[in-house]
């Protein structure tokens, strides 16, 4: 099958469409023919290395995080679906891999499409929907009234947020650039009040939030909990990773460390201002993606695609997506 792969790490590394092996079916798994794939920051991110301490894959590797598709075959154990579902999902960490014709997914991963979207719709949803609802619904716990800062609203992960948000009953705010079709856009998308980061300082213009959703840098981080009240909560999927996360990743004990360091600085501000700081490392998760089906086909939450590439130019798509210019997701279009 044809599959887009890196054979190293680093950023210099473009990676390449290779002819690999078919996936094996294990009992409880489902081979998916992949009709879409979206691109993620953490595709780049993985790419370059970043990673291959706590996610040590091995080489070469076939990239991708969110695939759309139709059931070819299930193993024994599969109950919930059968061959010719149309389906989506974020494969497991450890069996990414859904910039290909073919992928092996753990039943428990995957959700039928919803009915409403296209494949190409569809695979941009996963990560970036998985997310928001691990951040606002599991980790802030997001209720009606209060109010939520959601950093690069114009993003993946940012857009699905907005929307999930408001669902919620929340006060949203975001960040984005100066486009002035891009504050338009996110207010359509939901947003109570948009702040042009490049011209306004939102930890001047924000006060007494309950929730932060930071995608950004270090800088970004610790700016926001200014606008935090006593009892609030940062949570970053950007990082810096905290120890409860290597525990969860059973990490070894010197990058246990390593990590307890890094995080150490926004730990302790955090802690001084009675703020929780929470990093949320997106699990995978065929249930929760199952309740997002229901708010996309109730018109509650719809995905935001920005282009398209064919499997043969995925390069070029990472490298789109590392501009940070994408308006929503960007969409590999494999079969």
């Amino acid at each position: 099958m044809k599959a887009f792969t890196i054979h190293r790490y680093g950023r210099k590394e473009v990676g390449q469409v290779d002819e690999m092996p078919e996936p094996d079916l294990h009992d409880d798994d489902v081979l998916v023919q992949i009709r879409a794939a979206s691109i993620n920051l953490l595709d780049a991110k993985i790419r370059s290395g970043e990673f291959k301490l706590i996610l040590p894959y091995r080489l070469p590797l076939i990239m991708g995080n969110d695939l759309a598709g139709t059931v070819m075959r299930i193993g024994p154990r599969v109950r919930r679906f059968k061959p010719g579902d149309e389906v989506y999902a974020r494969p497991n960490q450890d069996r990414i891999g859904t910039f290909a014709e073919l992928i092996s997914v753990k039943e428990d991963c995957l959700a039928l499409k919803p009915g409403n979207l296209s494949m190409e719709e569809a695979a941009s949803v996963p990560l970036v929907a998985l997310t928001a609802w691990q951040v606002l619904v599991d980790t802030a716990k997001l209720k009606a009234g209060q109010k939520v800062l959601i950093h690069a609203g114009s993003g993946g992960v940012g857009t699905i947020a907005i929307q999930l948000a408001k669902h919620l009953g929340a006060f949203v705010a975001t960040t984005t650039s100066t486009s002035t079709s891009n504050v338009e856009w996110v207010k359509a998308l939901g947003a109570d009040i948009v702040i042009d980061y490049k011209s306004q300082q939102f930890e001047t213009t924000l006060r007494d939030y309950d929730a932060v959703l930071n995608s950004l840098g270090n800088d970004v981080l610790e700016k926001s909990l200014q606008v935090l009240k006593p009892g609030g909560h940062l949570i970053s999927i950007s990082g810096p990773p905290t120890p409860d996360f290597a525990n969860e990743q059973r990490l070894s004990w010197p990058l246990k460390q390593v990590l307890r360091l890094l995080s150490h600085g926004i730990r302790k501000k955090a802690r001084q201002l009675g703020i929780d700081y929470t990093f949320v490392f997106m699990k995978a998760s065929g249930s929760q993606l199952q309740k997002i089906t229901s708010l996309i086909e109730a018109g509650t939450i719809r995905p935001v695609v920005d282009r398209v590439f064919p499997l043969d130019s995925t390069a070029d798509a990472l490298a789109y997506v590392e501009t940070g210019r994408a308006k929503g997701k960007v969409i590999i279009k494999v079969k």
